[in-house]
């Protein structure tokens, strides 16, 4: 038992939420709601502040929840938290979380620090751990972020030790991190079909194509002329083409399971659906390899894995089939053009495409089973 789980044993994790109020938030207190580990602690919304979070989300009126407040009225030398989820825009999130890792806290884990202090949570001593569900800390470089998100990176001395918290290729980072990256909705259903392929050879890295196709709920809360009813319902249309930053991050990860740089062509679409993210990638065979062999690779991959599935030959995994579940279902299918083959691959975007994996993450963080909390299949229909 490591000094995490030693210090968490019969106590629950005190946890932070920023920007409780978006749709991100609201999937994060829905699913910690019924964690038995997790106690919300604090949570900020600046345009909601001093109203009870029944008036912004009734649906989650019933829970025992604290009022919501500022961020700069939150009291962090006084304020016992051991996790902050920070689901905050990009830049903001970059200052606020090098400000606060920066402040000295007491947390669970220094009632046994004193006697680990060998073990790697020594590395966390008395800081919040942070889990940030924006893009402020997914890219390597501070110099790729700066290009795709229009200004310098504010916190370029923590990127370094940022673990990119897509846990089915990272688990192993995730007990000693203190700052983790979730990743984005579309990056987590191209990484997590592609990734793997790649790393074994099946494919060629050259002649990758993503279509990818989220709900609406993928573009956020905010009013926007673009997200009105009128506009996005009866019809879909592509954005962001060759330019949108989930670009660079996918690119990133796939680059890493090849092993030298990959450049991909990602477009992706809005739906006129809620939540729901599907991917369609066209690849290229590589060698001798078949539609079945990917299949087979996938299969023995994630064998093991609690939340990506790999279904059987034929089937086609749809939005509805992951709905409010933190699942990925991936489908394989030989194209008509010779070498080539078709992979569909399905997220809730707000689920395993953000809060369900940022609990995943915190989960194996504090070293608890890593489904906990996380239970509910896919609602359906």
């Amino acid at each position: 038992m490591t000094a995490t789980s030693k210090a968490f044993a019969g106590k629950k994790i005190r946890i932070g939420i920023l920007g409780a109020s978006g749709y991100t938030g609201a999937e994060l207190v829905r699913l910690l709601a019924r964690h038995p580990k997790a106690e919300i602690v604090f949570m900020t919304a600046d345009s909601h502040a001093g109203e009870p979070y029944e008036q912004v989300y009734p649906h989650l009126g019933g829970l025992d929840l604290p009022g919501l407040v500022k961020v700069e009225e939150v009291e962090w030398a006084g304020v016992e938290v051991d996790t902050v989820f920070c689901g905050l825009p990009h830049g903001t999130t970059q200052k606020i979380i090098a400000g606060l890792m920066h402040q000295t806290h007491h947390s669970v884990l220094d009632e046994v620090m004193r006697e680990d202090e060998g073990d790697a949570a020594a590395a966390i001593k008395g800081t919040p751990r942070v889990i940030d569900l924006s893009a402020d800390f997914r890219l390597d470089s501070t110099d790729t972020y700066a290009e795709w998100y229009g200004h310098e990176h504010y916190a370029p001395d923590l990127q370094p030790e940022a673990v990119y918290g897509l846990t089915e290729m990272n688990r192993a980072k995730l007990p000693d991190a203190r700052l983790v990256a979730c990743p984005g909705c579309y990056p987590t259903v191209a990484i997590l079909p592609l990734a793997p392929l790649l790393a074994a050879g099946k494919i060629a890295p050259e002649d990758i194509i993503v279509d990818a196709k989220t709900g609406i709920t993928g573009a956020g809360r905010s009013a926007k002329q673009a997200n009105l009813f009128s506009e996005v319902s009866e019809g879909m249309h592509a954005y962001g083409i060759g330019s949108h930053r989930h670009g660079p991050e996918i690119e990133q990860e796939l680059s890493k399971a090849y092993g030298d740089n990959i450049i991909i062509n990602f477009t992706p679409h809005l739906a006129p659906m809620n939540r729901g993210i599907l991917a369609t990638s066209y690849v290229r065979l590589a060698g001798e390899a078949t539609a079945d062999d990917l299949r087979d690779c996938l299969a023995e991959r994630y064998a093991d894995e609690p939340f990506v599935r790999v279904v059987g030959e034929g089937i086609a995994p749809a939005t509805r089939h992951v709905r409010g579940a933190n699942h990925c279902l991936i489908g394989v299918f030989p194209d008509r053009l010779p070498g080539r083959a078709i992979i569909v691959s399905v997220i809730d975007n707000l689920v395993k495409g953000s809060s369900g994996q940022a609990i995943q993450n915190m989960n194996v963080m504090y070293g608890l089973d890593e489904t906990l909390g996380l239970e509910q299949e896919a609602l359906f229909p």
